[in-house]
């Protein structure tokens, strides 16, 4: 705030005492005395009278602006101080002041031109330097504004707060480690300064130290116990590693010592949507909202809570509130695609994410979503190139991504007679679904060193096309190129009619189908089921009641293929389904070895999109598959076949989360092959 605005005793100078055209030293001393003794309001009543009387006399200005800028009407104290600065115009500090005044409004242009006049009148004046910083990093000119604030250090070395400011201009350029070493020679000169502090924070975590990011906002907090800011930032570090319940209570701390702060009622919003209170989330949401009708931020983010809940259209409405107010808001416009891609509005979907790319190119997420919608309408063409974003779409893909001193192939190279290092790298589903072109590099003359998930390693040790398997963590052959898996279809130039879909490309231990065969007998149609993928990924997953009708048929057996937290649900089974289990040996080493075996035994597997549909579609294993209204973009759209695994039967939800017309449909379809059996 300006230097004027602080309570201070006024004195009248000799000179305001001296000329005719000056106001009575009678009315100076009754507007000090009124001052002095905090009654603002007489002593604004009589400067005014003064400014009108004698408007050209810098007294009465200089109090009116010390009593706005007190009282908080900011645009009252600017119009005084340029009336000080037009009375005294070589008085640097009252441009200083004015600059200050104008920066807080939000006015900046006028604010720098202040800051330049300041410092035309005293070259030196360090303090003008750094506003003048601020100003022009507000205004987005950031390499100005690292220049203001080093000229500010180069006149005054310890000066703690431009070395403040220059981490922030170098944190808004990138310059991610110069603006750490800014922000810890503030603290070095200032240790007790709390906003360094949290900013070091704040920029330790964008370099991914987030547990070097919390010990500064801790220590933020330590030196100023109500710093609301620091709490909140706090909240954002825990949240990126997974300590949800942590990051909720430091968010609620921060709404406690105020509770308008609606950034912070956002960020719980955030929290409690990871923790999957998702009701709560949307009631944070809505009170940020409630405390600024204008926070964009916070109306997309309750669009993600809403398309959680299953409300498309409620988020439809939520997003496009938020492009109202910030037209430019890429990620509301992404966000946006995904609604109307849920809603089956393909065409406006694809021109939100087009959007969300043309206001920023180089969005990731947006060119991924974009990729799995064009591959979802079977355009190879562009969709695979898009994926190739995958690796900045997220922090944790980013951190899988792999680097290496031999150049990536994807597929312009001649491999003839090299080493070709292909790398698993998502969920096991994927491993299995796209192991199937190594085969195709081998047939190019390539040997292929072929690395997969450990629990894999079993499953996939008869693959053909594949010179050496080997586990993630084992040390690494040479090589010449390298290729993530998931890659290999770009590299190839696959499209729909060239899907390599010879089956089967994944075999079953003999022996071991010979066991479970014995333990399964031979009566009865034996369906192999499976409700709930490993991380229950939402909208994917079925209740167990669904096969209820299925279990019903007679002379049907549902055997579950399940392991972990899907087997929790065969505790409440509805009354009179039967389901049978495996027992504890069943894939107690490696992953789905005994699935394999038992798929091979039975007449039909039943399942939901997860790894379990992939591994039967490698064996050719008579399949079904439940898939949610708009599904993975493998799956395709509109079709009950899949162009990927040819004994494959899709059955496809015609409503969002309704999946009764889905097993209505499998037990028609069922009961005609029984008739037929």
């Amino acid at each position: 705030m300006p230097k004027n605005a602080k309570s201070k005793k006024f004195k009248a100078t000799k000179s305001e005492m001296t000329q005719s055209q000056n106001p009575s030293q009678e009315k100076i001393d009754a507007v000090l005395s009124y001052y002095n003794a905090a009654n603002f309001q007489m002593a604004e009543n009589l400067a005014n009278d003064l400014a009108s009387s004698f408007p050209n006399h810098p007294f009465a200005w200089i109090v009116l602006e010390a009593i706005y800028a007190q009282s908080g009407q900011l645009d009252k104290a600017i119009i005084s101080m340029q009336q000080s600065v037009r009375l005294s115009p070589n008085d640097f500090e009252a441009h200083s002041n004015l600059g200050n005044a104008l920066l807080v409004r939000g006015r900046l242009s006028e604010a720098e031109a202040s800051y330049r006049e300041a410092i035309r009148i005293k070259p030196d004046f360090a303090e003008a330097h750094s506003n003048l910083g601020n100003a022009l990093k507000a205004l987005g000119y950031l390499s100005d504004a690292e220049a203001s604030y080093r000229e500010a250090i180069r006149l005054k070395p310890e000066y703690a707060q431009a070395h403040s400011n220059l981490g922030g201009a170098l944190k808004a350029l990138g310059c991610l480690s110069d603006a750490e070493a800014s922000y810890r020679e503030a603290i070095r000169i200032k240790p007790d300064y709390a906003d360094a502090h949290s900013n070091l924070g704040n920029v330790l975590v964008v370099l991914g130290r987030v547990s070097d990011a919390e010990a500064s906002f801790r220590e933020a907090i330590r030196l100023k116990p109500d710093f609301v800011e620091a709490h909140s930032n706090l909240g954002n570090a825990l949240l990126q590693v997974g300590r949800l319940t942590d990051a909720e209570a430091s968010y609620r701390e921060a709404i406690r010592l105020k509770p308008e702060y609606a950034q912070a009622h956002s960020n719980l919003g955030n929290a409690l949507q990871e923790l999957g209170r998702l009701s709560d989330a949307e009631a944070s949401y809505r009170e940020a909202i409630r405390l600024k009708p204008d926070f964009a931020e916070a109306h997309s983010n309750l669009g993600n809570a809403l398309l959680e809940l299953g409300r498309s259209r409620d988020a439809e409405v939520s997003y496009r509130e938020a492009i109202r107010l910030e037209p430019d808001y890429a990620q509301a416009h992404s966000n946006l695609g995904n609604a109307l891609k849920a809603l089956g509005r393909l065409r406006d979907a694809e021109a939100s994410y087009r959007e969300a790319i043309r206001l920023k190119p180089d969005f990731a997420e947006a060119k991924c979503l974009l990729a799995f919608h064009r591959l979802l309408q079977s355009d190879f063409d562009e969709g695979l190139p898009l994926y190739e974003w995958r690796w900045d779409r997220t922090k944790e893909l980013k951190n899988h991504k792999r680097n290496f001193d031999q150049a990536p192939w994807l597929g312009s190279d001649d491999i003839k007679g090299k080493t070709l290092f292909v790398h698993a790298e998502q969920g096991l589903g994927d491993t299995i679904q796209f192991c199937r072109y190594i085969k195709l590099v081998q047939q190019l003359g390539a040997e292929v060193i072929f690395e997969v998930q450990a629990p894999l390693v079993a499953l996939l040790s008869h693959l053909h096309g594949v010179a050496k398997l080997i586990p993630k963590g084992t040390v690494l052959p040479e090589f010449d190129y390298h290729c993530p898996l998931m890659s290999l279809p770009l590299a190839l130039k696959t499209h729909e009619g060239s899907i390599p879909a010879s089956i089967p490309y994944l075999s079953a231990e003999s022996a071991r189908v010979h066991r479970w065969q014995d333990h399964l007998g031979q009566h009865g149609y034996k369906i192999g089921i499976c409700w709930q993928g490993a991380q229950n990924i939402k909208g994917r997953s079925v209740p167990i009641s669904a096969f209820y009708a299925l279990s019903q048929i007679p002379t049907v057996r549902l055997i579950s293929l399940h392991k972990g937290d899907g087997e929790k649900a065969l505790d409440s089974l509805p009354e009179g389904m039967r389901i049978e289990t495996l027992g504890s040996e069943f894939d107690s080493t490696d992953a789905f070895l005994d699935t394999a075996a038992v798929m091979k035994c039975c007449d039909l597997v039943i399942t939901i999109d997860t790894s379990v549909a992939h591994l039967a579609g490698a064996l050719g294993v008579r399949t079904w598959v439940a898939l949610k209204f708009m599904p993975e973009w493998r799956w395709l759209l509109d079709r009950s076949d899949s162009p990927w695994y040819p004994t494959m039967r899709l059955f496809r939800q015609k409503r969002n989360t309704e999946w009764q017309d889905v097993f209505d449909e499998m037990i028609s379809a069922l009961r005609a092959d029984l008739d037929q059996v």
